[in-house]
């Protein structure tokens, strides 16, 4: 019932930031290795902090043999970063090269846009993206 209340509160108050659970994401993603090897992955809008999806990708980093991950972290109000992680520490989800973005972070700037032309597959619980987009 907790639940429900909270989905209920979140309707009242036009909250909508839920995040896709660590658990779907592996259920889901395990079907695809084969699919990733070699890949540039792209979390867009996705902070590497708490986006599971940058989690997941970074704990499997060896195991789906990823060629890079990147995550870019939207700041509304300014000081957005992008990160990267080529491999190394895989347990470490703060591993990674932080460089400050220009922009906000914005799916839609150009900065964001210039990372996507180089990313193979999009990865993200963005509400304005598919949830799993291969390029």
């Amino acid at each position: 019932m907790a639940a429900h209340d909270n989905l209920q509160k979140a309707k009242a108050t036009k909250n909508d930031e839920f995040y896709t659970q660590l658990t779907d994401i592996e259920h889901e993603l395990k079907h695809y290795v084969e699919h990733f090897r070699g890949k540039v992955i792209y979390c867009n809008c996705d902070d590497p902090i708490s986006s599971n999806f940058w989690r997941y990708f970074h704990l499997n980093y060896g195991y789906f043999g990823l060629k890079k991950l990147i995550a870019t972290h939207y700041i509304a109000e300014g000081g957005a970063y992008t990160m990267e992680y080529t491999g190394g520490n895989n347990t470490s989800i703060y591993e990674g090269k932080v460089t400050k973005l220009k922009g906000n972070g914005d799916f839609r700037d150009e900065e964001c846009i210039n990372i996507l032309k180089e990313t193979d597959i999009v990865c993200t619980n963005n509400r304005h993206l598919a949830y799993f987009v291969s390029i």
